[in-house]
């Protein structure tokens, strides 16, 4: 455990706790181990405890990072500007934003869309967070009272698409990972296994869906990853690219993100990957440590 991190308060610490419990439990129900991209997504998604699904604050100075949109509303008039392009050729069309975080940039881009005259006739957010649509909900009323009935939210992307603009910010980055590491025994998968009430990292032989993945990568990139290589790949990022296609009729999706390109992303010094975790507004490798507040 770092030094450097601030420790979480009883209450938080206690919360951790409870989803720590939670994953203990699957993973015995599991046989045992689990996938990193399993521990992952019940992390950050597991019901009322994980941390995109529980209601400890995120965003901004009291939470564990900022996001753009959070830094100048110049992001989203940005964004807006791209959204008008698009809604101009198209009738009645909507925009739809996953995961939407504080609400802030849904407000400035709204506002920005009514000075340039290209309001949607709907704004569509799919957040899985009871705790973010409260927020989202306070920050509309607050920024644009005068817009937020066009505001509505989605458990789930409704059948059929829409005509218009779907928005996506740092979304791609919390889809769940696996990871891999290169060993003399040949390619591992990394999981997680219960130990003396602890959470530990374990490899095993790498499933078959995770090698060909990695294969691919090799022959893609045109070399073998080197011995004790570890690393990170989202076996989802395709079938949900393919899934925004789908719901789109007509128009445009925009994806923003940060990060490499395949080929810098695998470069033999980015040996050890690049999962990071984040944890009032401090970086670190340490996925275990405190699931759900981090």
């Amino acid at each position: 455990m770092s030094t450097e991190l601030p420790q979480p308060d009883d209450a938080a610490l206690t919360h951790s706790q409870q989803l720590a419990a939670h994953i203990h439990e699957v993973i015995l129900i599991a046989g045992g181990w689990l996938p990193f991209s399993a521990y992952m997504d019940l992390a950050l998604y597991a019901p009322g405890l994980g941390y995109y699904s529980a209601g400890a604050r995120k965003l901004g100075p009291a939470g564990d990072f900022v996001t753009a949109p959070e830094i100048s509303p110049l992001f989203s008039q940005c964004i807006a500007g791209q959204c008008a392009e698009v809604l101009a050729g198209l009738d009645d069309g909507v925009i739809r934003e996953l995961g939407a975080g504080s609400g802030v940039m849904a407000a400035d881009i709204l506002l920005e869309l009514a000075e340039l005259g290209q309001l949607p006739s709907a704004y569509l957010i799919l957040e899985p967070s009871a705790d973010l649509r409260e927020r989202q909900a306070q920050t509309l009323a607050a920024k644009a009272p005068d817009l937020r009935d066009r505001v509505q939210w989605l458990d789930a992307a409704p059948e059929g698409g829409i005509n218009g603009v779907i928005v996506a910010n740092e979304v791609a980055d919390a889809l769940a990972v696996e990871r891999f590491v290169v060993t003399a025994a040949g390619l591992q998968e990394q999981g997680v296994i219960s130990a003396d009430g602890e959470l530990v990292l374990d490899n095993r032989p790498a499933r078959p869906e995770v090698r060909n993945a990695i294969e691919a990568l090799q022959v893609e990139l045109g070399k073998q990853f080197p011995e004790g290589y570890t690393s990170e790949v989202c076996l989802r990022l395709p079938a949900w690219v393919a899934a925004l296609g789908d719901w789109l009729n007509a128009g445009a999706a925009l994806l923003i993100d940060y990060g490499f390109s395949r080929r810098e992303y695998y470069l033999p010094e980015r040996s050890s990957g690049t999962l990071r975790c984040f944890y009032r507004h401090r970086a670190h490798d340490d996925a275990l440590l405190w699931p759900g507040l981090q």
